[in-house]
């Protein structure tokens, strides 16, 4: 195997799921500014809002995850198109 293809920041970091607290460790070169302890050993933590384990097409169950209001925005934006019913 060639030598010095990884990047210098590629090591151990643990993910959180924030919608179910599910966390998982795996080699990544993200970005970290918060710490996490998992079985006695401190790693970089990044969070995700959604992952694998709450992800409505792996789970196999249909889930609203609505964290910023990403719906009632797009309802609202879109409101003045809605067919409305006319009145005689």
């Amino acid at each position: 195997m060639r030598k010095d293809i990884h990047p210098s920041n590629y090591r151990l970091v643990a993910f959180k799921d924030m919608s179910n607290d599910d966390v998982f460790i795996t080699k990544s070169t993200a970005e970290a500014k918060e710490t996490i302890t998992v079985d006695g050993v401190e790693y970089p933590l990044v969070k995700l809002e959604i992952s694998r384990t709450s992800h409505p097409y792996y789970t196999g169950k249909t889930k609203l995850v609505d964290t910023a209001g990403r719906i009632d925005k797009f309802k609202n934006k879109y409101k003045k198109f809605s067919k409305e019913e006319k009145k005689d």
